[in-house]
């Protein structure tokens, strides 16, 4: 039998592990000691071994600011939910108020039911012309009819004993100065037209060119245009009536003064 020639033997190959791995765990990978035919061999300035070679990859880089446009018009938006809560609350709590304490708070208006006036709490009905204590008068002894007060414009001056009488019904009177300038009278006649329990007319010898009235208060203004008008009207309307349910239609229309009364007639000798 014949025998084969033994061929060369085989030397197994060995990796060195190197030391600064950590652990003495080898690296994941082999490292070569020249490029060969690897790609970061050959690219211009790689250097050989460990894949050292390759161009570092440019990190991308993520803007770090924030967006404030939709964030600024999301506070914007919180702001003003908060101002008209806020402002709910406040119109509430406000409207809660007894009418006099909201009258109290308005700047220049005069409270005639806390003086005690005997002259301008007298609510009786008297015939022929009255005197009284304020011009334009805010509470007295009247005329047994009123002046009618559903939104009515009367543009003569009209009487005191029938005006005052409406007042004790509830309704605002709103009067001015004889000759105001026609856009004051118009700004004064859009807060009473078509309104109840309102009515207006000039006044001769007024002091101010404005003066606004219900029974037994008064707010006397130098313009037609001045919100203290309107404050005056939402809270002291209806609710500072004398006669609560007294109505303000069919009453007199006129301008015609009150005149005296006829002189009772003498009875006949016996």
């Amino acid at each position: 039998m014949s025998m084969s020639t033994p061929g060369p033997e085989r030397v197994p190959s060995t990796v060195k592990v190197d030391k600064t791995t950590g652990q003495g765990k080898p690296p994941a990978k082999s490292t070569a000691k020249s490029g060969g035919n690897r790609p970061g061999g050959n690219r211009p300035g790689g250097k050989s071994g460990g894949g050292k070679g390759r161009k570092p990859v440019a990190p991308v880089k993520v803007a770090g600011g924030r967006n404030w446009g939709p964030i600024a018009v999301a506070g914007v938006v919180v702001l003003i939910a908060v101002g008209i809560i806020g402002y709910g609350v406040f119109a509430s709590v406000k409207s809660s108020q007894p009418w006099e304490d909201q009258l109290a708070e308005i700047e220049g208006v005069v409270n005639y039911r806390a003086q005690k006036n005997a002259q301008i709490d007298d609510r009786t009905h008297k015939e022929g012309p009255q005197t009284y204590v304020t011009n334009p008068p805010v509470g007295g002894a009247h005329n047994q009819a009123w002046q009618n007060c559903m939104g009515d414009i009367y543009t003569q001056p009209i009487a005191n004993e029938h005006a005052v009488h409406s007042l004790e019904h509830g309704a605002v009177w709103i009067t001015y100065k004889q000759g105001l300038g026609a856009d004051q009278v118009e700004a004064l006649q859009k807060r009473v037209e078509g309104k109840d329990f309102m009515f207006m007319s000039p006044v001769a010898n007024l002091d101010k060119n404005v003066s606004v009235q219900v029974w037994g208060y008064q707010l006397k203004l130098d313009t037609a245009t001045d919100d203290r008008i309107d404050n005056f009207i939402k809270a002291a309307r209806v609710k500072a009536s004398m006669e609560p349910g007294a109505p303000c239609s069919g009453g007199n229309t006129t301008s015609d003064p009150v005149t005296a009364p006829a002189p009772a007639a003498s009875g006949a000798a016996g």
